[in-house]
């Protein structure tokens, strides 16, 4: 996505859930002369964030009103709050209207996601995803990320674990997938580290030896990047290395790739590859 900045303030807000990605796009932002609003989700935002403001959820009119205030147009959405219950919000006035038509698309989580924030343009917020204003935290281009790179049979454990990651993405079961010549594990509600434990004992049990097959963690076909795309970071080349994994498949451009340096230096130590696609 370009983006012209002549066009538009340099004031923005993040919208902060969990762990510790917000952070990194506070600073980036803040390092490219953004004007930045922090504003953290009371109950998932990480407390070293230190967020300006925080809001519980649900409580969309008070956020709006400091906004409106501060002249802030422009929102993005970083760090995950999983999938709430809609009982449990208990919305304001403000928040109801929205919601109202987030219900009437329940269709799937990412049919919600696009529903809010059309309901939030309506409202003259403009939406935008920080992998587009942050490359620090992602793979900007396709490539290999690595010094170890995929050999033939790698390349066609990374074809196939692609494949089976758009299907199940595009059914919303989950991203991540991994591939030693079969499908060994795909994920679900349990999450990506559980998966690759998984895999760990599937290997010990089937006394597998050596180091093989793939992780996929792909975007889901369609999906609504705004509000949710994927992400790495150390732990999980840390599983990855645990699971005797050769490598890992990510997106280029939509994947939050969590403390990168770091995340390289621990896949060459390990003599994995990254490959984004």
């Amino acid at each position: 996505m370009t983006i012209d900045y002549g066009l538009m303030t340099k004031k923005i807000a993040i919208i902060a859930g969990n762990l510790r990605l917000p952070i990194l796009v506070r600073d980036s932002l803040c390092a490219s002369g953004w004007d930045v609003f922090v504003v953290g989700i009371r109950g998932f935002y990480d407390p070293s964030l230190k967020p300006d403001m925080v809001v519980r959820l649900g409580a969309g009119g008070s956020l709006h009103k400091e906004l409106q205030k501060r002249g802030i147009k422009l929102l993005t959405f970083v760090g995950g709050i999983g999938h709430p219950n809609l009982r449990d919000i208990r919305p304001d006035l403000w928040t109801a209207g929205l919601l109202l038509n987030v219900i009437r698309n329940q269709k799937g989580y990412d049919s919600m996601s696009r529903a809010a924030i059309a309901g939030m343009e309506r409202k003259g917020y403009e939406i935008i995803g920080a992998q587009d204003l942050c490359p620090e935290v992602i793979f900007p281009k396709p490539g290999i990320y690595t010094k170890t790179k995929p050999n033939k049979t790698d390349q066609k454990n990374i074809d196939r674990a692609v494949e089976v990651s758009h299907v199940i993405g595009r059914a919303d079961i989950g991203t991540s997938v991994v591939v030693d010549r079969q499908v060994l594990a795909m994920e679900a509600a349990e999450g990506t580290a559980e998966m690759l434990a998984r895999v760990v004992e599937l290997r010990r049990r089937w006394k597998i030896k050596g180091n093989s097959g793939v992780f996929a963690k792909m975007v889901k076909p369609g999906q609504e990047l705004r509000v949710e795309t994927t992400a790495i970071g150390p732990d999980t080349v840390r599983d990855v290395a645990a699971a005797k994994l050769r490598g890992i498949i990510v997106d280029a451009q939509n994947c939050f790739i969590i403390d990168k340096e770091e995340v390289i230096a621990l896949a060459n130590k390990h003599k994995i590859f990254i490959v984004a696609k």
